[in-house]
């Protein structure tokens, strides 16, 4: 092993120990947070590479949202909901889901959580059902585990598909079934239990957007119906205008955060969507300014900041050798 090599699973452990470290101020938690992520930090080796997969990650969902979260291929959006699932851990930070610390779990604590607190939907339906089960069969299964009685399985089963919009399909193997039919199986055999937390892996990505529409249907009718906490990883441009709140993730921590409300303005007039984007501020201060702003302003190395009564203007600095006209003129004032 190189000296490289050693000096990365060193920080590796010290991050580790940190995160199972117990946190000496337990902070109030807003009325209603089901899901607090609280500087999380995630590092991987790649071909003998440290990856920084997130980088001090501030995230709250309150029970009862339909959020989607986007990002660029590497912004860490996927590694954040293997962590809220289970299927990975954080390096450091804190991630707790229903009032419980995930870095404090034991086996059987993982067992009981991946049963009864969160469900999953993935991209590939082939990860998502028994290929010789019936759809009815596949939404039964998990119940069957948690220890539910034949009888009643067999009627929340129908529950759900019914509520997913393809009862029509309970006695359908997954290859009688179209794709978007897949995902709302899918997505019927992930509440099976009643979970609080669904977190879906690109659910439409391999759909035509006809398709899309209705996979995107069932995930609301779960979410308002069902009260269902819901987390959608989408590249899908049309899932993210029908969601609430679409959190951005660049470069392993939380970006902007768009938010959108229905108004209507005039009883003629049909209801349509207000969108507002925000910058999102971390707890040491800094912000990511949205690239497309960046980028217009040609923004780059040092920026200046000018307070104002009610907001705070970011204006291009000084090239580099350049002196401030500001302190040129009033050396006195600004010493």
């Amino acid at each position: 092993m190189t000296e490289s090599e050693i000096l990365v699973g060193e920080s590796l452990e010290q991050l580790g120990a940190q995160a199972r470290a117990p946190r000496e101020v337990a902070e109030a938690r807003a009325p209603g947070t089901l899901v607090h992520c609280d500087r999380v930090v995630r590092i991987y080796m790649a071909d003998g590479v440290e990856v920084q997969a997130l980088q001090g990650l501030d995230l709250t969902v309150a029970e009862g949202e339909l959020t989607a979260v986007v990002g660029v291929s590497g912004s860490g959006k996927s590694t954040l909901l293997r962590i809220l699932g289970g299927l990975d851990q954080a390096t450091a930070g804190t991630v707790e889901v229903a009032g419980r610390d995930l870095a404090a779990f034991s086996a059987a604590d993982w067992l009981d959580y991946h049963r009864r607190t969160v469900g999953f939907v993935w991209q590939k339906t082939s990860r998502n059902l028994v290929p010789y089960l019936t759809a009815a069969q596949n939404v039964a299964l998990p119940m069957k585990f948690a220890g539910l009685g034949r009888a009643a399985r067999r009627v929340r089963a129908l529950e759900l598909l019914e509520a997913t919009g393809i009862a029509y399909c309970r006695d359908r193997t997954p290859q009688q079934l179209s794709g978007g039919e897949q995902q709302r199986t899918a997505i019927a055999t992930a509440c099976a239990n009643n979970p609080k937390l669904l977190l879906a892996d690109e659910p439409t990505g391999e759909l035509d957007s006809a398709t899309a529409a209705e996979v995107f249907a069932a995930l609301r009718a779960v979410n308002s119906e069902l009260g269902t906490t819901i987390l959608i990883v989408t590249h899908d441009e049309s899932v993210c205008e029908q969601v609430p709140r679409t959190v951005a993730i660049r470069d392993g921590r939380i970006s902007t955060e768009t938010l959108r409300t229905l108004s209507a303005p005039d009883a003629e007039d049909p209801v349509r969507p207000s969108t507002v984007e925000y910058a999102v501020l971390d707890r040491a201060g800094r912000l990511q300014l949205p690239e497309r702003m960046v980028s217009r302003l040609e923004l780059r190395d040092r920026v200046r900041l000018e307070e104002e009564p009610d907001y705070i203007a970011v204006r291009p600095g000084q090239a580099d050798g350049a002196i401030d006209q500001n302190l040129d003129e009033n050396p006195e004032e600004d010493r």
